[in-house]
């Protein structure tokens, strides 16, 4: 009897599971290129200041698999539709290949690919895609796949719960003398001469999420960028944050990373860390939106994407 089961490739960035496989991830980062002992330092330096001897962060993506799990299960006693996950990692085992490989050796000759990234650019979720088709070609796996769902009204709903929530730690100060800054991690300018919708998605989600609240003021501001000789999206969100104190816009600021959807190194690090540090320099009140992890919207935002995509294949 043939296997119904529909496959749900869920794929994300990837982290190590320990300090001591921070290398070779960040060498098949590099395509293959080791890191110089000061660039390995480096990051296994921030990776030490945010996990402190335990290192959580890949279970951030577990659990997100596993309740993405749960609700299909939930949806599978109402349709009759059984949806299976499985991961696959861009920079860390279990590889996007990997995770095709165990849905041919399951049976699976349907499935979906979902990237735990809300905003679709040609040069992040468009190569996962590009990963994932290769693969289930040479097993015969027919793959629809979610390109991106910043607009998805739980999606919207969740990320403006976090951002009221944020609102009221600042008691007494009103909404709109307070800078929201919403962000993402940056990817190389280049994209711009190559119409990538990466950048108006953003900012569409940011404009949704504004209207939701009732928040006039706010920008957008880019993070994480690579360190290349090419030039990335900016401004940099340390160098937004030194604007503001310089021409005296505000002293209390919200960063909702919304490019984000887990606790991992870009929040933990470069936001909790790095630009809170910042801000205390400068003298600057910041607050940041908590991430969405686990959230039963966002979940849902997963698990119906997946529906709507084998529904409504492209």
């Amino acid at each position: 009897m043939a296997n119904t089961n529909i496959g749900v490739l869920v794929m994300s960035y990837g982290t190590p599971e320990s300090l001591e496989q921070v290398e070779a991830y960040y060498t098949h980062i590099r395509r293959g290129h080791p890191p110089t002992p000061e660039q390995l330092r480096d990051l296994v330096d921030r990776y030490e200041a945010i996990v402190g001897g335990v290192f959580p962060l890949r279970e951030n993506t577990n659990k997100q698999v596993e309740a993405l799990q749960a609700e299909f299960d939930r949806a599978h006693e109402e349709s009759g539709i059984k949806y299976v996950c499985y991961q696959g990692l861009k920079h860390a085992a279990p590889f996007i290949e990997d995770g095709v490989q165990r849905m041919a050796q399951d049976g699976i000759k349907h499935a979906v690919g979902i990237v735990l990234a809300p905003h679709y650019s040609i040069m992040s979720v468009g190569g996962y895609i590009n990963r994932a088709q290769e693969e289930a070609q040479k097993h015969g796996i027919t793959m629809q796949f979610v390109k991106s769902y910043h607009l998805h009204p739980a999606l919207i709903r969740a990320l403006s719960d976090r951002l009221a929530a944020a609102l009221s730690h600042f008691d007494g100060i009103a909404p709109s003398d307070i800078r929201v800054l919403f962000s993402a991690h940056s990817l190389p300018e280049k994209i711009l001469e190559m119409k990538d919708p990466y950048p108006e998605q953003l900012l569409e989600t940011s404009r949704a999420i504004c209207e939701e609240t009732g928040i006039t003021n706010w920008e957008f501001a880019w993070q994480s960028a690579g360190r290349t000789a090419t030039p990335w999206l900016g401004p940099d969100i340390l160098d937004v944050l030194k604007r503001i104190k310089l021409q005296n816009e505000s002293s209390y600021v919200i960063i909702s990373p919304i490019g984000f959807v887990s606790d991992h190194l870009e929040v933990l690090y470069d936001i909790d860390i790095e630009a809170m540090e910042l801000a205390d320099q400068l003298g600057i009140h910041l607050v940041r939106t908590e991430s969405l992890n686990t959230d039963p919207l966002y979940i849902q935002t997963l698990a119906e994407s997946v529906i709507s995509a084998r529904v409504n294949p492209s």
